[in-house]
């Protein structure tokens, strides 16, 4: 199998930070959205993405987020990425694109086979697609549940584009869900934590090391 690149999610301390750097991650993940328990502020954000090592891209998780929020975030974040996890339309990420100088993901939630089509919409758009679990209808949250989707929908599945795997990935599943879906870029957010929102220094390295040994 191909080389695999791990972004950890939802980071909110420079431990965790430092942690996932250690650990091999390629990409940190910084979420801008209010409900989550992983939300950073803008203003928050210089403190901890100074801590981000060169060569690893940082990336800002938005749900239908305004450009307001966008501008400021990307500028405090210095983002590489911004990956949105909300209804955003086709036309929503060519206009973020044709104005502001990031990588865009898009991340689809996918709860039946069928759900998978739905990527095909941005490939003209986004740079890489996230296939996520679809969560609760009650929840406020798209994604950071520890949910994991049916991972046989990706085993046969043809895509152009590039894509990544999320939802639900540990240190303990990680070798089933890249060998059923080839998946060779992974997004971990609650699969390292101890709570909500804490990222587990113990539980980065066990994730790495489970993902390094496929």
């Amino acid at each position: 199998m191909a080389d695999i690149d791990v972004k950890i999610c939802g980071l909110t301390s420079v431990e965790a930070i430092e942690a996932a750097a250690d650990a091999g991650a390629a990409y940190a993940g910084f979420v801008f959205y209010d409900p989550s328990p992983r939300n950073i502020r803008p203003r928050e954000a210089p403190g901890l993405v100074k801590h981000v090592p060169k060569g690893m891209k940082r990336v800002g998780v938005f749900v239908e987020p305004e450009d307001s929020l966008l501008e400021r975030a990307i500028a405090a974040a210095r983002l590489d990425v911004v990956q949105l996890h909300g209804e955003e339309r086709p036309e929503r990420l060519k206009s973020i694109k044709a104005r502001l100088d990031v990588d865009i993901w898009k991340a689809i939630p996918v709860s039946a086979a069928s759900d998978l089509d739905r990527a095909r919409l941005y490939r003209d758009h986004a740079d890489m697609i996230l296939f996520d679990a679809r969560t609760p209808k009650a929840s406020r949250l798209p994604g950071g549940m520890g949910i994991a989707f049916d991972w046989k929908f990706l085993s046969h599945f043809s895509h152009k584009m590039p894509w990544g795997l999320s939802g639900g990935l540990t240190a303990e599943n990680v070798t089933e869900a890249t060998a059923t879906t080839g998946a060779t870029m992974l997004d971990v957010s609650s699969g390292v934590e101890s709570e909500p929102g804490v990222k587990d220094p113990a539980r980065i390295s066990a994730f790495m090391e489970a993902v390094k040994a496929v």
